[in-house]
């Protein structure tokens, strides 16, 4: 059964990875490189989880480590988007390439 090979969780842990650095280069709003932040996030939530649970099984770090990683994507998203929401309410756009002026 493919369920019980670490390999199928790996391959998905990598494609959630290639995707989220494919979409981190191809967007150009800061709310589809968010999202695309998120994918990476969750790759490497997965990648935890399934060494965690197929190759040390007596102690949960893998669990405490994903879950850690879901705390800070979620303070990352809330910070992310207030800065989102302040942006547009002053320069009524959020594409990035016309937000380059605001280098200090």
């Amino acid at each position: 059964m493919p369920w019980n090979d670490p390999r199928v969780f790996q391959l998905l842990s990598l494609f959630l990875l290639g995707c989220g650095l494919m979409g981190l280069i191809s967007r150009r709003t800061f709310l589809g490189m968010l999202i695309s932040f998120e994918l990476i996030l969750n790759g490497a939530g997965l990648n935890l989880m399934t060494v965690d649970r197929f190759f040390h099984q007596d102690l949960p770090r893998g669990e405490a480590f994903a879950l850690f990683i879901m705390g800070v994507a979620a303070c990352e998203t809330a910070v992310v988007l207030a800065i989102m929401i302040l942006l547009f309410r002053r320069y009524k756009t959020i594409e990035e390439k016309k937000l380059r002026g605001l280098k200090g």
